[in-house]
C-alpha cells in the first residue's frame, strides 16, 4: 500500500514550500526586513543614504500595493493579509512565488509519487497557494502581536514627550526613532507625511482602517477630538495608554483561559491523523482489506470534514470578544 509513503511526501513537500517562501524573501529584500529584526526599517533606510523624500515613497508604495489588486481573482484571498504584514513582495512578484512553489511541488510529486496527472495538478496548485498564504498569514499575525504589545510603551512615550512641552508631531517623530520596528516605521511614515503636509489626525486614521487594530482607532479618535475641541492631550493619552494596556492585559488572560479548549480542539482533531499516519507506517498493509471497499474513500471524507469542522467549531467556541 503506497498511501503512507506518499501522505508523508504530501507534508514534506508542503513544508520544504513554506521554508522556501522564507529563504526567497531573506535572499530577495535582506535580513533586515525579517519581522525577528531589531532594526528600525526606515531608519536603516536613512542610514544607508537614501532620502527622507525616497524613503517615505518606497514605504507608502509598500503599504498599498496589496489592498490596490484585491480584484485579482486569486490574489484576493492574500489581499488583506500581505498589507497587515507588509509583504515586501509586489502582488506580481507573490503571484510568481506561488506558481514557481507549484512548479516546485509538481516536480516533487511527480518525483516521489505515481498520482495521477490531474490529482497532481490540483495538489500542486493546493500546496503552491496553500504554502504561500500560510506564510502570509503567519507573517501578518506575528507583526499584528508586536504592534499590539508596543503600542501602549508608544503612546506613553508621546504622554512623556507632551508633558516636556514638545508638539504632537513632534512626540510622534520621537516615537518612529526610539521604537523598533514594526511601529517605528509606521510612526514614521506618519511623522515624514505630516513634514509634508498631511493632518496628523487624517493620518493616524488611515494607519489605523489599514491596519485594522481598535486601539489605534481610539487613538485617532482621541487626536481628532482634541484637535477640534481642544484639551490637555498628554492627559487624555495617559488615559488611554492605560485602556490600551488593560485591554491588552485582559486579551492575554481570555487568551490563557482559552488556550485548553483550543488545544483540546487541534489535538482531538489531530490525534486521529496521526493515529492513522503512525499505523501505515507501522503496517503499510493493514487496511488493504478494505482499501477497495466502495464505501471506503467517502467515508475518509468523510472523517476528514468532521475533523475540520471539530476545529472550525471549537475556534467559534473559543473565539471570545472582549
Amino acid at each position: 500500500m503506497q498511501l503512507p509513503v506518499e501522505a508523508l511526501i504530501y507534508v514534506v513537500i508542503f513544508i520544504a514550500v513554506f521554508f522556501l517562501v522564507e529563504g526567497i524573501y531573506l535572499v530577495a529584500f535582506g535580513k533586515s526586513i525579517s519581522l525577528n529584526s531589531k532594526v528600525n526599517r526606515r531608519l536603516d533606510m536613512l542610514d544607508k543614504g537614501a532620502g527622507r523624500e525616497e524613503v517615505l515613497e518606497q514605504l507608502r508604495k509598500e503599504m498599498q500595493q496589496h489592498l490596490k489588486t484585491q480584484s485579482i481573482p486569486l490574489y484576493s484571498l492574500l489581499a488583506d493579509k500581505a498589507q497587515k504584514a507588509a509583504i515586501a513582495f509586489t502582488p506580481r512578484q507573490l503571484i510568481m512565488v506561488m506558481v514557481l512553489l507549484s512548479g516546485f511541488a509538481f516536480v516533487g510529486l511527480s518525483i516521489g509519487t505515481a498520482t495521477d496527472m490531474a490529482l497532481r495538478v490540483a495538489l500542486s496548485v493546493f500546496i503552491g497557494v496553500g504554502g504561500v498564504y500560510t506564510w502570509v498569514n503567519r507573517k501578518a499575525k506575528k507583526r499584528m502581536a508586536l504592534m499590539e504589545e508596543q503600542l501602549p510603551d508608544a503612546v506613553e512615550l508621546m504622554v512623556r514627550s507632551l508633558r516636556v512641552g514638545n508638539p504632537f508631531v513632534s512626540s510622534v517623530q520621537i516615537v518612529a526613532n526610539e521604537v523598533q520596528d514594526p511601529l517605528g516605521t509606521e510612526f514614521g511614515i506618519i511623522a515624514d507625511e505630516c513634514a509634508y503636509g498631511r493632518d496628523v489626525g487624517e493620518a493616524l486614521k488611515d494607519m489605523a482602517e489599514r491596519l485594522g487594530m481598535q486601539d489605534l482607532r481610539f487613538l485617532s479618535v482621541a487626536v481628532g477630538i482634541q484637535q477640534q475641541s481642544g484639551g490637555n492631550l498628554a492627559e487624555i493619552l495617559a488615559g488611554l495608554a492605560k485602556v490600551i494596556r488593560a485591554r491588552f492585559r485582559l486579551f492575554r488572560r481570555v487568551k490563557a483561559i482559552t488556550a485548553e479548549a483550543q488545544w483540546s480542539g487541534k489535538f482531538l482533531s489531530g490525534f486521529p491523523v496521526f493515529c492513522l499516519l503512525f499505523i501505515l507506517v507501522t503496517d503499510p498493509n493493514y487496511y488493504d482489506d478494505v482499501i477497495d471497499h466502495p464505501l471506503f474513500i467517502p467515508l475518509c471524507f468523510f472523517v476528514g470534514i468532521m475533523l475540520t469542522l471539530n476545529l472550525i467549531v471549537m475556534r467559534v467556541l473559543t473565539n471570545i470578544k472582549v
